[in-house]
C-alpha cells in the first residue's frame, strides 16, 4: 500500500518511487493521475483498476496475482484505504495469508491537523461528511459532546450546508477550513465556523476540516444565567427550538445542549 501525493509531485518519498518501479502490477483508484504521476518520474510499471465499484471477481484476481508476485495499491491521493478504495483487497489479501506492507506517505489528515492551529495531541476522524443532511446531521448529532479535535472531508458543493449544520448542532466554535493541500492555490482559513459561512460563499476545490472539540466549560454545567435566560424566553411564548437558536446565536453554545436544558427544565 503506497502512498501518493495530496497535490504537490515532490511530496513522493523515494522508498514509494522504488516500490512503485519494482512491482510488477500497480492497481489504481484512478490511473488517469496516477499515470501522470508515473510520467514524472519515469516509471513505466503496467496499471490496473481498483475503486470503490470494483468487484469481488477482480478482488478475486488481484488476490491470485499477489501470491504470484508484488502489486502496488495506490489511491487517487494520500493513502489508499484510508476514506478511499482499498479495505476489501487488504482484507482479502490478509485471509489469504498474502503479506500486507504500507508505504507511508502524504495525508491530508494530518497535514491538515498540523496547520490547523488546535489540538493535534488527540483526534477523531469523520471522513466524507455524510452526502444528505438528515445522515450528516446524525453524525454531527453523534459526536457533538467529543472534546477531542474533529477532522473531516469535504465536497465544494456541499460545504456551505456542512458548515452551516456544523454551527446549528455544535454551535460556534473555531474551525480551520483547509482548502487543496500542498496545491497551487492552498488556503488554511482559521476561525469561527459562523465566519467560515460567511468566507466560503462559492467554495471550489477539495476541503479538509479541522474543528475544535467542545471547549470543557461547555461540557460541564450550563454558565450560569443562561438556563434563567431560556426560561424566560419561554415565558414570552417562544418556542423551545426558537428560544434555544437565540440563545445559540447570542453566546456560541451547541443550539442541541440549550435545547436539551429547555427539556430537562419543563
Amino acid at each position: 500500500m503506497v502512498a501518493t501525493p495530496i497535490g504537490n509531485l515532490e511530496d513522493i518519498s523515494l522508498r514509494a518511487l522504488r516500490v512503485l518501479r519494482e512491482v510488477k502490477l500497480i492497481a489504481a483508484e484512478d490511473t488517469r493521475s496516477t499515470r501522470r504521476l508515473l510520467n514524472a518520474y519515469d516509471i513505466m510499471t503496467p496499471l490496473t483498476s481498483f475503486h470503490e465499484f470494483t468487484g469481488k471477481a477482480k478482488v478475486g484476481r488481484l488476490v491470485r496475482e499477489l501470491k504470484e508476485k508484488d502489486v502496488a495499491l495506490v489511491s487517487e491521493a494520500g493513502m489508499p484505504g484510508v476514506s478511499d478504495p482499498g479495505y476489501d483487497l487488504v482484507r482479502a489479501a490478509i485471509d489469504a495469508g498474502v503479506p500486507v506492507v504500507t508505504v507511508p506517505g502524504p495525508s491530508a489528515v494530518t497535514a491538515a491537523l498540523a496547520v490547523s492551529g488546535l489540538p493535534a495531541e488527540r483526534f477523531v476522524f469523520l471522513g466524507f461528511l455524510p452526502r444528505r443532511g438528515v445522515n450528516r446531521r446524525k453524525l454531527l448529532e453523534s459526536v457533538a459532546g467529543e472534546t477531542t479535535t474533529l477532522v473531516a472531508f469535504e465536497a465544494p458543493h456541499r460545504l456551505r450546508e456542512s458548515l452551516k449544520d456544523m454551527l446549528d448542532i455544535l454551535g460556534d466554535r473555531q474551525v480551520a477550513v483547509c482548502r487543496e493541500m500542498t496545491k497551487l492555490h492552498e488556503e488554511v482559513f482559521r476561525g469561527m465556523v459562523s465566519e467560515a459561512v460567511e468566507r466560503f460563499v462559492e467554495p471550489k476545490g477539495e476541503f479538509t476540516l479541522v474543528i475544535a472539540g467542545l471547549q470543557r466549560v461547555e461540557a460541564s454545567e450550563m454558565p450560569r444565567g443562561i438556563e434563567a435566560e431560556l426560561r424566560c424566553l419561554r415565558a414570552k411564548g417562544m418556542g423551545a427550538k426558537e428560544a434555544a437558536r437565540l440563545v445559540a446565536e447570542k453566546t456560541g453554545l451547541p443550539k442541541r445542549k440549550l435545547y436539551e436544558t429547555l427539556q430537562r427544565s419543563g
